[in-house]
């Protein structure tokens, strides 16, 4: 039975355990990997505030210094998912 995710964004599964959260699918080239850093209060909510993105390459032969592709730090878990979405598909695009 083939896994379908809970949370999609965009058509690619959204999966969070805790302050980490991956987008994409693992059996492509590449994923992204965001983790909050800090959170706010907006009306009585936690919501993220700073995170650090990362373009991982799913290679498991690399060592793990030479899988991130690119990083960044972002305002805003939207900001860092539009960003990071961007960089997914010029990756992937470039298969």
């Amino acid at each position: 039975m083939a896994y379908t995710p809970k949370l999609t964004y965009k058509g690619k599964p959204l999966v969070r355990k805790g302050n980490e959260i991956y987008y994409g699918n693992m059996t492509d080239p590449y994923v992204l990997y965001l983790q909050v850093l800090t959170t706010k209060k907006e009306n009585d909510e936690n919501v993220a505030d700073k995170v650090h993105l990362m373009l991982l390459s799913t290679d498991l032969t690399k060592p793990p210094q030479e899988r991130v592709m690119r990083r960044t730090t972002k305002n805003g878990l939207y900001t860092a998912l539009d960003i990071g979405c961007i960089w997914l598909e010029k990756a992937l695009g470039s298969r």
